[in-house]
C-alpha cells in the first residue's frame, strides 16, 4: 500500500492561498460595514465588542471549515487508497490464477486478458486487448457461440458453465485447436454489461481419457474374442460329446443287450451285472446329454432362442425345485436373432438362473423374453432375498461382470436391481442383429 501523500497533496482547491485570501477580504469587508454601522449609530464600547464577536465568529467559521474540509480529502484519500489496494490485490489475483481469465463487453471486445490466458492461447496482452473474442474460438463455432452469448446475456443468469457436459475447443495463435472446459459470468451494475469466461486448458487430461477409452475399447474387444473363442470350443465340444461319446455309448448299449440276449437261462450273477452295466450306461447317457446342454445346447442353433430359453427354463424348474414361468413374445423373429445376439441372451438367462438356485432361496422365478425396437429383451425376477449393492460389487461376482461385458460389447446393457416381490431383477437389452450382420443382408 502507498504512503499517505503530504497535506499540501490533499488540501481542497478552496484552501489554495489566493482562496483563503479573497474570503478573508470579503469577510474583513463585512465586519468593517457592519461595525461602521454601529459606530454610528451607538456608543464606542457597543462597535468595539461587536467588532470582537464578529472576529471571534469569522475565525471559528473559518477554522471549522478547514478542519472539515480536511477531514472529507482524508476520508477521500483513504478510500482511493483502499480501492487502488483492492485493485492491485484483485489484478494479483487475476495474475496469480493457473486458469485463463478474460472479459469482454457487450460487443464482446476483450477488455481483460491474464497472464494464464496469455500462455495458453500464445498471444500477448496487449495484442489480446481490444480484438473480438472470434480470435480465440475456431471459425466453425464463431457464430454459434455469439448465439449463446446473447442468449446467456438475456436469460439474466449470473454464471453457469459453458458447452454443459462437452468439451469446447479454442484456437491457438498457432492455428492449432485445444480442448477448453469454460465457465462464464456477467456483471451490468456499472451500467455496461460484461462477460466474463474463466478456462481450462484440458489437453492433457483429454489425452489420458482418450487413452484410457481406447485401452478399455482394447480390453472388451479382447474380453469379447476370449468369450467367442471360448463359446467356440464349448460349441465344439458339446458336438463331440453329443455325437462320437453319444454314438459310443449307444453302440456299447447295444452290444450289452446283445450280451444280455445270450445270458437267458445262464448265471444269475452274470444277468444282474448286465442289468447293472445296462442302467449305468442309461445314467452315463443322461450326464453326457445334460454335460453337453450345459455346455452349449445344440437346440440354440438348431431350434433357435425360443425353443432353447424354454428348455433352460423347464431344467431349472426340474433340477431346482423352483416354479419358474416363461413369458415368450409371440413373435417368430426370436428364432432369427444373429448367433452372438442368442448366445449373449442365453448365457444371461443361464447365469440369472443359477444364481437364483443358489443364493435367492426363493420359491418362484418369471422370464419374461422378446423383441423391442430391434432389441432382443430378457428379464429374469424372483421372490427370493434379492441383491445388494455390495454383493453387485464382490470381486467374485464375475457372473454378473461376464453378463454386463457381453452386453456391452454388441452395444445392450444389463440393469440388476431390487424387484416388486422382494428378489432381484435382472434386464437385460441387446440388439438383435449387429451393424455387421445387416450389412451382410
Amino acid at each position: 500500500m502507498s504512503e499517505n501523500p503530504p497535506v499540501e497533496a490533499r488540501r481542497p482547491p478552496w484552501l489554495k492561498p489566493w482562496v483563503v485570501a479573497l474570503s478573508v477580504a470579503l469577510a474583513g469587508a463585512v465586519v468593517v460595514l457592519n461595525f461602521a454601522a454601529i459606530a454610528e449609530d451607538g456608543p464606542p464600547w457597543l462597535a468595539a465588542l461587536d467588532l470582537v464577536v464578529d472576529l471571534a465568529v469569522l475565525g471559528v467559521g473559518l477554522f471549522a471549515a478547514v478542519r472539515l474540509g480536511m477531514h472529507a480529502e482524508d476520508e477521500r484519500s483513504r478510500m482511493r487508497e483502499a480501492l487502488s489496494a483492492s485493485q492491485a490485490q484483485l489484478a494479483g489475483i487475476l495474475e496469480s490464477a493457473m486458469d485463463a481469465v478474460i472479459a469482454v463487453d457487450e460487443s464482446q471486445h476483450v477488455v481483460l486478458f491474464n497472464r494464464a490466458a496469455e500462455h495458453m492461447f500464445g498471444v500477448p496482452r496487449t495484442d489480446a486487448l481490444g480484438v473480438s473474442l472470434d480470435r480465440f474460438i475456431p471459425a466453425r463455432f464463431r457464430a454459434a457461440h455469439h448465439g449463446h452469448i446473447e442468449q446467456f446475456g438475456r436469460t439474466g443468469v449470473t454464471n453457469r458453465r459453458m458447452g454443459h457436459s462437452t468439451v469446447l475447443l479454442g484456437l491457438h495463435a498457432d492455428g492449432g485447436e485445444f480442448p477448453i472446459e469454460a465457465s462464464i459470468s456477467q456483471n451490468g451494475e456499472s451500467g455496461e454489461r460484461l462477460f466474463t469466461v474463466i478456462l481450462r486448458d484440458v489437453t492433457l487430461r483429454k489425452k489420458a481419457e482418450d487413452a484410457l477409452r481406447r485401452q478399455q475399447d482394447e480390453l472388451r474387444e479382447l474380453s469379447a474374442q476370449v468369450l467367442e473363442a471360448r463359446e467356440d470350443e464349448k460349441t465344439r465340444i458339446a458336438r463331440e460329446l453329443h455325437d462320437e461319446l453319444g454314438q459310443l455309448l449307444t453302440a456299447l448299449k447295444m452290444d450289452l443287450a446283445w450280451l444280455r440276449e445270450r445270458l437267458d437261462g445262464g448265471s444269475a450273477e452274470l444277468a444282474e451285472k448286465a442289468q447293472q452295466m445296462d442302467h449305468m450306461l442309461d445314467q452315463t447317457v443322461g450326464s453326457v446329454r445334460r454335460i453337453s446342454a450345459d455346455l452349449r445346447p445344440l437346440m440354440l442353433d438348431d431350434l433357435g432362442l425360443a425353443d432353447a430359453a424354454q428348455w433352460l427354463v423347464d431344467d431349472f424348474a426340474k433340477r431346482s425345485g423352483v416354479e419358474c414361468r416363461l413369458y415368450l413374445a409371440e413373435d417368430d423373429a426370436l428364432d432369427a436373432v444373429e448367433r452372438a445376439a442368442a448366445t449373449t441372451v442365453y448365457r444371461a438367462l443361464q447365469e440369472s438362473l443359477t444364481n437364483i438356485a443358489r443364493h435367492a432361496g426363493a420359491r418362484q422365478a418369471w422370464v419374461m423374453l422378446g423383441l423391442n425396437d430391434g432389441a432382443v429383451e430378457l428379464e429374469v425376477e424372483d421372490d427370493g432375498h434379492g441383491i445388494t449393492p455390495e454383493d453387485l460389487g464382490k470381486a467374485r461376482s464375475l457372473g454378473l461382470k461376464g453378463m454386463r461385458e457381453r452386453a456391452r460389447y454388441l452395444g445392450g446393457s444389463v440393469e440388476v436391481s431390487r424387484a416388486p416381490r422382494g428378489g432381484a431383477r435382472v434386464r437385460l437389452s441387446v440388439p438383435a442383429y449387429s451393424a455387421r450382420e445387416e450389412s451382410r443382408a
